[in-house]
């Protein structure tokens, strides 16, 4: 059985391996000379997928070079509401696809050296609780295998998981508490068992060993459930105890408001 799993302290390998994924990505979607194919995600085609990833890296760039100006963002979003997103990534959507094929590089490149260069203790803005530079490595990953996952679907190509998914579970068991208070629900107040089983048949383990509140399954499902691509009863996850099916039902790994997830046999 796999160790508990931790924050990796040194940003260098969530750094490598975000790189890793948006360069997988990266070379299917330049492949594609069509990037007005539907995804999954309602009204969002995969120049929107794109385009939601360079804006989000944005204001990333942001929340750690300029952390003073990120209230006035915080303001923008409370203004706008519910479209904040949707509107960030229709913007960059109308842009022509090599221009924001490029400024996805750049911009994904550039945050990444501000992350590297960030003081590791700092605790930056966002639009959910304030991050380290680690956690917002994290979180880029989560998105950028999440957008991928939509277009991977859209266009019918596999996307085959890696060992980088660790990260993802790793940030969809941290967020727990996020997605319970999200859903104007208490968290409950123990911690859950979740056990894993790894793309190469490792197991990851994170929770105590005796805890009533069990999960068990595939670590692919689990960051497919937390980041809202699959619905639980589309996957191999097996929930033992009210508590955490009540946490399936509404797990997210990502900011803003409750998302609305896929509906069960979507991907049937």
């Amino acid at each position: 059985m796999g160790e508990e799993m931790r924050l990796v302290a040194d940003i260098g390998p969530i750094l490598r391996d975000l790189a890793a994924e948006a360069g997988e990505f990266d070379r299917v979607i330049a492949g594609c000379a069509d990037w007005t194919v539907p995804t999954p995600a309602a009204g969002w085609t995969i120049a929107h997928q794109i385009a939601h990833l360079a804006w989000t890296d944005e204001k990333a760039l942001i929340a750690v070079r300029t952390p003073d100006d990120f209230g006035a963002e915080l303001k923008r979003a409370l203004a706008a509401g519910e479209h904040y997103v949707d509107d960030g990534a229709a913007e960059g959507a109308r842009k022509p696809q090599d221009a924001l094929l490029s400024a996805w590089r750049s911009g994904r490149a550039e945050l990444a050296a501000a992350l590297e260069a960030a003081p590791p203790e700092e605790k930056f803005p966002w639009y959910g609780p304030p991050m380290s530079a680690a956690s917002i490595a994290t979180a880029r990953l989560m998105e950028t295998w999440a957008h991928a996952q939509d277009c991977f679907d859209a266009l019918g190509v596999p996307h085959e998981p890696t060992g980088r998914i660790r990260h993802i579970a790793w940030f969809g068991v941290r967020t727990r508490d996020f997605a319970f208070s999200l859903n104007g629900l208490t968290a409950p107040p123990e911690p859950f068992r979740i056990e894993l089983v790894a793309p190469d048949g490792q197991t990851w383990t994170f929770g105590p060993p005796d805890a009533a509140q069990r999960l068990t399954g595939s670590a692919l499902d689990f960051c497919l459930v937390v980041t809202q691509r699959r619905h639980p009863e589309d996957t191999d996850l097996v929930a033992v105890g009210e508590e955490v099916r009540e946490w399936l039902g509404i797990a997210q790994a990502f900011a803003g408001p409750p998302g609305a997830g896929r509906t069960a046999g979507q991907f049937s």
